[in-house]
């Protein structure tokens, strides 16, 4: 069922291509309306009024306890909303220099994410339900009003002192007015009030600026019936990207009938203990007893590695869409290319002496950043196999057509003249 879903998709595409729907379709889609109520291809609504001013939050650095990070420092529109270099963890603080403890994810393609739930049911319509939604790595927030809240406070990050810092360096600054007439000529006046405002402002940016969820990657453009332009080795990269016995990447990756419609968003919300490599780079793991184990420390969900030691290691599946802008992966920031992340998944069991640290006796610690009563949690679907040194399910090859096809979710494509 999970390999209908994108089969379906990508077999429509290319019908409708072999039929003649090239990239000048008329079913290509049009604007909203443009302002006045006209209707005007690719015209872009007006940002409204409190989405204007999440926008003038967004680049704001005054909005940090260093003056010197804004939220865009560490999502930046040119990294499809994610970190801009290949640092593991990024720098906030007061001093601009203190270390976060979790990679930054992007943050395009949020508008279907689900309210965190142990149960959820799963995008696919097959799997049974288990834990998925939510923001952040452990899903520990339901919006993105709440998830914005976390890094404007939190001590790595903008580190402001209070809510009140943050409401006054609006109101002192070149937007106060503009966001008086967003929210009322009294909107400074509960500090308390005047900062969910703000994140609810940022939401709205977020929800309403569409370079967040622009889906323009050549897969949209083969998705939408424009054409395939797909290469022969992208093509077999999305084979297997759909074969259970190799890639199996739809097992996580995809969710057609999500939400959205099928919108594909590649992640069907859920969470996974994949087991990475212990990352030395993340000042915090230099305590030998340090773990971050994800959902199962989630407090704001009701967790705790006591009452939900099942969860432990658990962390959110991310979307793959423009993956490959990124220069690190998965929580920790421990791979630094894409290709480094399809060969652990590919050899993490057959070969683990590639990933994981050695013993002083020279034996492998495979699994190295769980600790031992929460391996039982970890994922072991297939591509995964089993028996140390035997083939793993990917050949090298394989390897490289899978990372084509992943490139070919990069948003900005634009299809040749002829």
């Amino acid at each position: 069922m999970r390999i209908a879903l994108l089969a379906c998709v990508v077999g429509a595409a290319l019908i409708a291509a072999a039929c003649g729907g090239g990239d000048n379709d008329s079913s290509q889609s049009q604007s909203a309306s443009a302002p006045g109520g006209a209707s005007a291809p690719n015209a872009t609504p007006p940002l409204s009024l409190a989405a204007q001013v999440g926008a003038k939050m967004f680049f704001d650095k005054t909005l940090s306890g260093s003056g010197a990070i804004s939220c865009a420092t560490c999502h930046s529109p040119d990294f499809a909303y994610g970190p801009p270099n290949g640092l593991a963890v990024q720098l906030g603080g007061v001093d601009d220099n203190t270390p976060g403890v979790r990679a930054v994810p992007s943050l395009r393609y949020k508008e279907f994410t689900p309210a965190y739930a142990d149960l959820a049911d799963n995008p696919d319509g097959v799997t049974p339900p288990g834990p998925g939604g939510g923001f952040t790595w452990d899903g520990r927030v339901s919006t993105l009003a709440d998830q914005a809240k976390i890094p404007l406070l939190s001590t790595f990050e903008m580190a402001n002192s209070s809510p009140d810092a943050v409401v006054n360096a609006i109101k002192v600054g070149p937007y106060g007015a503009l966001f008086k007439q967003a929210f009322g000529n009294n909107a400074f006046d509960d500090p308390a009030n005047a900062f969910n405002l703000a994140v609810s402002a940022l939401q709205k940016y977020q929800q309403e600026d569409p370079d967040f969820h622009p889906y323009t990657s050549k897969f949209d453009v083969l998705r939408h019936n424009r054409g395939n332009y797909l290469t022969a080795q992208e093509m077999h990269g999305l084979q297997l990207f759909n074969d259970e016995n190799k890639g199996n990447c739809i097992a996580c990756h995809l969710s057609g009938n999500a939400a959205g419609g099928s919108v594909a968003p590649f992640t069907d919300y859920s969470f996974e203990a994949v087991a990475v490599p212990r990352n030395m780079d993340i000042p915090a793991n230099a305590d030998a007893t340090h773990f971050d184990m994800g959902l199962c420390q989630a407090a704001e969900t009701g967790h705790t590695p006591a009452n939900s030691a099942k969860f432990c290691g658990m962390f959110k599946t991310p979307t793959l869409r423009n993956v490959a802008t990124r220069q690190t992966f998965f929580h920790n920031g421990v791979f630094h290319t894409l290709r480094d992340v399809v060969e652990f998944y590919n050899k993490r069991d057959t070969n683990p002496e590639l990933f994981y640290s050695k013993a002083s006796d020279g034996s492998v610690n495979i699994y190295d950043d769980l600790p031992a009563q929460y391996q039982p949690n970890i994922d072991m679907t297939v591509p995964v196999v089993h028996t140390r040194g035997a083939a793993p399910s990917m050949t090298e090859q394989d390897v490289d057509d899978l990372v084509a096809f992943l490139g070919t979710l990069t948003d900005g494509f634009q299809p040749p003249a002829k």
